[in-house]
């Protein structure tokens, strides 16, 4: 059986104060995380999936209601992994590199994206994601509820935040948008999002 195991963080548990606290990521990582790990784990052994990669599970459980819980806990475990390296100390603001000139050519600017980008942030009703993809060589914008991810629609994660409760609420209660705006000045890890681009 492959295990699955929880990834530790890409930085020091204090390292993004004051925007999101030591006590956020203790629970949001260690606690969140972890029980979507050991769940996967659970739900996969004596299955054919205990012998298969993360990725692999995610794609064979994609939109099959007797696998759904696999699949949840799969793609939240991924979700999560990627959502860490999304972030870093000192991060935030306007990129650089090829992700810059990508954003100016597919949105018009960068402004033109931090708009649309917070605004399905905001609007995703209930929990989940807002992702910046790449679809057919062009970036997009799209937002996805609950475990859903998109490695599942064929296209290729470049930047997530993660808009359910857990991830901002103890920092930020009910707004959303704060966080959200935060997330982009001062948190987004562009170089992760230059390597994915590649």
């Amino acid at each position: 059986m492959v295990l699955h195991t929880l990834p530790p963080l890409p930085y020091d548990i204090q390292a993004l104060e004051p925007y999101i606290s030591a006590q956020t990521l203790a629970f949001h990582h260690g606690k969140h995380h972890q029980t979507y790990v050991t769940n996967l784990n659970q739900l996969i052994e004596g299955t054919p999936f205990s012998e298969q990669s993360l990725e692999d599970i995610i794609l064979n459980t994609a939109g099959c209601s007797e696998t759904i819980g696999i699949f949840n806990n799969a793609a939240q475990v991924w979700n999560h992994t990627f959502f860490w390296t999304c972030m870093k100390p000192q991060g935030g603001g306007k990129p650089t590199g090829p992700i810059l000139e990508k954003i100016n050519q597919d949105f018009g600017s960068y402004e033109e994206f931090s708009k649309h980008f917070k605004q399905a942030a905001v609007t995703q009703f209930g929990s989940g994601w807002a992702w910046l993809v790449l679809e057919d060589n062009h970036l997009k914008i799209t937002k996805t509820g609950n475990a859903d991810l998109p490695m599942a629609h064929q296209q290729k994660a470049l930047l997530t935040c993660d808009v359910w409760e857990h991830a901002y609420y103890l920092d930020y209660q009910n707004r959303r948008a704060d966080y959200v705006e935060t997330f982009l000045n001062y948190l987004v890890n562009w170089d992760f999002a230059n390597l994915n681009l590649r």
